[in-house]
């Protein structure tokens, strides 16, 4: 009966002191207040988030929306500090073990308010227009409000985890002077990747081009698909991925095809040198006609020039000089006014009765070894 006793005191002993010191019903109440906060926050998801949720989709605005995803996960999370924090308190742990976790609740609060700016940055991009409007600037193409966007990213998420590892008492200003002697070394074996970081930021701020421009620099022509700080990567008509140094295209010619206002058309049309003047003419002005008169080409002084004269005196042609500008700039558009065109001309051509010319030679005899050219049957008539 004795030796049961003593089991049994020390079965209540590991009950009172078996985990970091405190006994189990203790450590057991703890993970129940864990649990009921973690209960919470689906009841909390559920209602309140899916309410708002419910509400903002309602708006004609996106920013409430964007608003209300990017702090689902952030208030999911409060729910397991608030648990953690209420479970510290039911329960009193060893003085280490309670430093301990106090440490770990703060650092919790330093991350969750660290988080929920990071995943605001986005739906708060509106904001950094009305910035730059305030400097004179009205608006930011979308590649400059990425870009800033991506540094305001990372500035939070540094600051962050500083405020964490000050909080664990970490000497962050001597891991950072220790890291500016070792900068130093190793800038200069990363002067291309400064001098592209710097590039980049040039083509941000100057404006360059924006994702899904069509630009030709750099010796490749293509649809930019992304703009980064070291590299942008550019989808060639061939649908091959070309990925470019920012530094080479900050100092090379970039032609911005997307930027243009009319697309240009520059024909040298060759007439035969049969062509009469009237004819000639005729041309001129049919192609005047069919261009001047046509929605598909811009013809205001203002902003384009448009030509349509005899040129030249070719070798074997007389040429027509075209020089207009269509109303549209995309591609395929641009093809059927071009082959447009090119129907109207032919039909003109041919109805002033002229035709194209082609390249040809003439050879002029002044004399031949037997005479004239007409008597040179009639000598071989004789001879027979």
């Amino acid at each position: 009966m004795e030796n049961l006793n003593g089991l049994w005191r020390e079965a209540i002993t590991v009950w009172d002191t078996a985990i970091f010191g405190i006994g189990v019903g203790e450590f057991l109440s703890a993970l129940g207040v864990f649990v009921l906060f973690l209960l919470l926050r689906g009841v909390f998801t559920r209602m309140v988030l899916g309410t708002l949720g419910g509400i903002t989709r309602r708006t004609k605005n996106e920013f409430d929306d964007e608003l209300i995803e990017a702090l689902d996960q952030p208030l999911r999370f409060i729910f397991v500090i608030i648990g953690l924090y209420a479970a510290t308190q039911v329960v009193s742990f060893p003085d280490k073990v309670d430093v301990f976790l106090g440490h770990l609740v703060r650092s919790f609060i330093a991350f969750a308010i660290f988080w929920t700016l990071y995943r605001c940055v986005a739906p708060l991009s509106f904001l950094i227009d009305k910035a730059f409007g305030a400097l004179g600037r009205s608006t930011l193409g979308s590649s400059l409000k990425d870009f800033v966007a991506k540094l305001a990213r990372f500035v939070i998420a540094c600051v962050g985890v500083v405020a964490v590892l000050e909080e664990w008492q970490f000497n962050v200003g001597a891991v950072l002077g220790g890291l500016g002697l070792v900068g130093m070394a190793v800038a200069f074996g990363a002067q291309t990747l400064i001098a592209n970081l710097f590039a980049g930021v040039t083509i941000f701020l100057d404006g360059i081009f924006e994702k899904g421009d069509w630009i030709r620099g750099a010796g490749v022509e293509g649809t930019v698909e992304d703009i980064g700080f070291r590299t942008t990567k550019i989808r060639r008509f061939d649908k091959a991925l070309t990925t470019i140094p920012n530094d080479k295209l900050a100092g090379d010619a970039v032609i911005n095809f997307s930027r243009m206002t009319n697309r240009r058309i520059y024909w040298k049309i060759g007439i035969e040198y049969s062509a009469t003047e009237g004819q000639l003419r005729d041309i001129v002005n049919g192609i005047k006609a069919h261009i001047f008169d046509n929605e598909d080409f811009e013809v205001d002084p203002k902003k384009v020039t448009t030509l349509i004269h005899v040129d030249s005196f070719n070798d074997s042609s007389i040429d027509i000089m075209l020089y207009c500008f269509t109303s549209t700039t995309r591609w395929t558009e641009w093809m059927r006014v071009k082959e447009d065109l090119a129907f109207a001309i032919k039909r003109i051509v041919d109805g002033a009765g002229s035709g194209f010319a082609f390249p040809s030679t003439s050879i002029y005899v002044e004399t031949l070894p037997f005479g004239t050219p007409e008597l040179f049957p009639a000598a071989e008539n004789a001879d027979a």
